[in-house]
């Protein structure tokens, strides 16, 4: 047996496996031994390594490996066969990647449908990304797989469960098995007792960009505060010089009228110091509610990054006008609530949304027509639609028809539509790769915006208007303005389709949710991501920003609603309540509340003070707490489109509106 053969057998192996100290040691050590005569090796030692060597490189090592594996781990004890069982997701998926790799595209096909079945509950998306792998081209091309073979898996896992399996492996002799845990999985071992199995979510992350990568991301400085010179921060300022000048004006009212009763008889006296004591009763409640929102809404103030359009005189007043008669909500103020209907849509209901003040509706429909109704108009007569045939039905308290205004101009469905701040333009993307610019006044279209290059998912205008956000399965993000055709900025970075798009309050951000399960947050101006949030277990479907600009809250596919702290990039706690997917997120005007719509036919209403707060002191305590749910609103069999909260000056107005509609479906 030849020497060079042996030595082959061995930095072949080294390079697998990835141990390039090893590979360099023996290089430098090969070197040495160069010029003195080489030694002979042992026959039998030579036929072991070469014999361990072709049967690293078998098929079938990774099957029985992985299959004894799997069977020691569903044998182990109950209190730590959870942990061990997060080890076989990792290790499945790069058996399967390892067979591609090698061409044994057969053997790897059906190691995969062997065991598919013990993940598809917890990764059913991430196998039909890889149920497409085929061949070892597919490896280098495809992103997602490519990524997964690059990172590692970061998995926690207690001391003793740690010891078992190293003890199994080490009893079993399993070297591949043994191979695929060292290169591709970082244990994260604690002492104590084993985890909980309900902190499974968070404990296995199996991401493409790796760990390390989006810790250094998340230490990039954000300002998630609020713009200078605002319409709040202007009214702030004036509060304090509002509320003294009220102070003295009240006090002089009240001597005004304790002289006028003095003149008056005796049982008019006491019916006067009955209202003036009522007066003073009801004047400390407002003072306390505006105190709280205040307290609420207090926030750092941070300047534009972007040229933000100037608002009129009149949108100003209407502003402030909310501001000051806005009502401090909670466990004991709940919203009012109205909700709306979309009938007989067979199944051609793509999303809906609803202006800023509620006056208008509108959807987007299969058909690649984009319908918008007007609120006012709700009960009036059904008008004839083309050819004759009448138009859909949105149903409110009174079971009534009204007509609605036709928008036609995409090719293909309609995935999006969002009105403007003022509510005068809408913006639709569709799945023709472009987006469109409408009128409501004009009911016309304006513009055409073309830039990405497969369908567009979502699409959502800036709290200030002019610049808007889209995303597309092109897993891109793009900036634009209304009077550009071309986009101003590009963000790049995610794995998988870019599902939904949120702005920040300060317009200066903009988080982008994922089906790769991460959600991003971006500075508009740079480009750049500032912020990888991790956690979420399977796609993104929903995003929302509170109106002081520290929170996001996220929703995904599997009905988990996830509450995150901008500035730290950490999620603050999980809301546990939803079945099935979290299609629309909404915070009220105040940010104590969040409301929050599925495809389990039901809304739910956060409350996000008290529990943030709450969360605080638990932290200093080392415990955990979840988000409170403080109600939940079941439809009759629909499930829960759009959800828009607006601030009135009392709860008996319409505070929340929502629509149900026929499910949802992406032709992807």
């Amino acid at each position: 047996m030849e020497e060079d053969d042996v030595e082959k057998a061995v930095m072949a192996y080294l390079k697998k496996k990835g141990f390039k100290a090893t590979e360099l040691a023996l290089q430098e050590e090969q070197s040495r031994n160069s010029s003195s005569s080489a030694s002979k090796t042992d026959p039998d030692i030579a036929k072991q390594i070469l014999s361990f060597a072709e049967s690293e490189n078998g098929p079938t090592r990774y099957h029985d490996g992985y299959s004894k594996l799997r069977s020691w781990t569903y044998s182990s004890l109950d209190l730590y066969k959870h942990e061990l069982l997060r080890v076989l997701y990792p290790v499945f998926i790069h058996c399967f990647m390892d067979l591609v790799a090698k061409g044994y595209s057969q053997e790897a096909r059906t190691f995969f449908n062997s065991f598919r079945e013990d993940h598809e509950l917890m990764h059913l998306r991430d196998l039909q990304k890889l149920e497409g792998v085929l061949c070892p081209s597919h490896l280098e091309e495809m992103e997602f797989a490519h990524s997964l073979r690059q990172s590692k898996v970061n998995i926690k896992i207690c001391q003793y469960s740690y010891e078992l399996l190293l003890q199994y492996l080490h009893k079993t002799q399993s070297i591949t098995m043994l191979g695929i845990i060292n290169e591709h999985i970082n244990f994260q071992v604690s002492p104590g007792q084993p985890s909980s199995i309900s902190d499974d979510a968070d404990a296995v992350i199996l991401v493409g960009s790796s760990q390390d990568a989006a810790k250094q991301i998340n230490e990039k400085e954000i300002h998630w505060g609020l713009l200078e010179d605002s319409v709040e921060d202007r009214l702030e300022k004036a509060g304090a010089l509002m509320s003294d000048s009220e102070k003295i004006e009240g006090e002089k009212e009240v001597d005004l009228d304790e002289n006028k009763k003095r003149s008056v008889d005796g049982g008019k006296q006491g019916s006067s110091v009955k209202k003036l004591k009522k007066d003073k009763i009801v004047g400390t409640t407002g003072k306390n509610v505006r105190s709280e929102t205040n307290t609420v809404s207090m926030a750092p103030r941070v300047k534009p990054e972007l040229t933000l359009p100037v608002l009129s005189t009149e949108v100003e007043h209407s502003i402030l006008e909310d501001l000051r008669n806005r009502v401090q909500l909670g466990s004991a103020a709940l919203p009012s609530v109205c909700f709306y209907t979309f009938l007989n849509t067979h199944n051609g209901l793509n999303c809906s949304s609803i202006s800023h003040d509620g006056s208008l509706v509108a959807g987007g429909f299969s058909d690649s027509s984009l319908k918008v109704w007007d609120m006012a108009k709700i009960g009036q007569s059904t008008v004839q639609g083309e050819n004759g045939t009448p138009t859909e039905q949105l149903s409110g308290s009174e079971n009534g028809r009204r007509s609605y205004t036709l928008l036609q101009g995409h090719a293909g469905p309609v995935y999006s539509a969002t009105f403007s701040p003022l509510g005068d333009f809408i913006l639709s993307s569709s799945s023709d790769s472009t987006i469109r610019l409408w009128s409501t006044k004009l009911n016309a279209n304006l513009v055409c915006y073309k830039g990405h290059n497969y369908p567009v998912w979502d699409v959502q205008f800036s709290p200030m208007g002019h610049y808007f956000a889209s995303c597309s399965h092109d897993r891109t993000a793009r900036i634009w303005s209304m009077d550009r055709i071309q986009p101003l900025r590009i963000m790049a970075g995610h794995l998988s389709d870019v599902d939904c798009v949120q702005w920040h309050a300060n317009c200066n951000y903009i988080a982008t949710g994922s089906s790769d399960k991460t959600v991003r947050l971006w500075d508009v101006q740079s480009g750049e991501c500032v912020r990888i949030f991790i956690g979420h277990r399977s796609m993104v479907l929903s995003l929302a920003m509170s109106p002081d600009g520290r929170y996001m809250a996220s929703g995904d596919e599997d009905g988990t609603i996830m509450m995150w702290d901008l500035s730290s990039g950490r999620c603050i706690t999980p809301l546990m309540g939803h079945t099935s997917c979290v299609w629309t997120l909404d915070f009220s005007g105040e940010g104590s509340l969040l409301a929050s719509g599925s495809a389990d036919c039901t809304v739910k209403l956060w409350d996000v003070t008290s529990s943030t707060k709450a969360l605080k002191l638990d932290e200093k305590a080392g415990t955990t707490n979840r988000l409170r749910s403080l109600k939940a609103l079941p439809t009759k069999s629909s499930p829960v489109y759009s959800v828009r909260c607006f601030g009135r000056s009392s709860l008996e107005g319409i505070f929340c509106l929502l629509l149900e509609c026929s499910p949802k479906v992406h032709d992807r």
